[in-house]
């Protein structure tokens, strides 16, 4: 059984692509970025911060999906500048240190929207229920 999740992004429809996809005992959530409410980017220069904002809205994305931080086995981090990683690996350890998910960290050029500095992707397992 497949269940799309959708943020109500309008891009979702026009690329052809949702917010998460739950399949197979998993859920894939595609790249996010640290966008608020109303489209703007929060964080703006702050790559912590953004991760921050990140994580808290992909947090919410599994627990649509009936998973938890705790579920994650693989979280794929894109930045722009991998000079700075240690902003992105202290907000990714505040989340993941106990859970300790597989990593990537993917130095990539600069996104759509200059003010984009991080994106996550994260891959999870539904816990089965009892």
């Amino acid at each position: 059984m497949r269940r799309n999740i959708s943020s109500g992004s309008p891009w979702e429809e026009k690329i052809g692509y949702s917010r998460a996809v739950v399949a197979n005992g998993f859920v894939f959530i595609s790249a996010t970025a640290a966008t608020g409410a109303d489209g703007t980017i929060v964080g703006k220069g702050d790559m912590y911060a953004q991760t921050r904002a990140i994580l808290d809205k992909l947090g919410a994305v599994l627990a649509e999906a009936g998973a938890g931080y705790g579920d994650v086995v693989q979280s794929r981090v894109y930045l722009t500048d991998i000079a700075r990683w240690e902003e992105i690996g202290r907000a990714h350890g505040e989340v993941f240190g106990a859970v300790r998910p597989a990593l990537a960290l993917v130095h990539v050029k600069p996104f759509l929207d200059p003010d984009m500095l991080v994106e996550i992707e994260l891959t999870a397992t539904i816990p089965a229920k009892s």
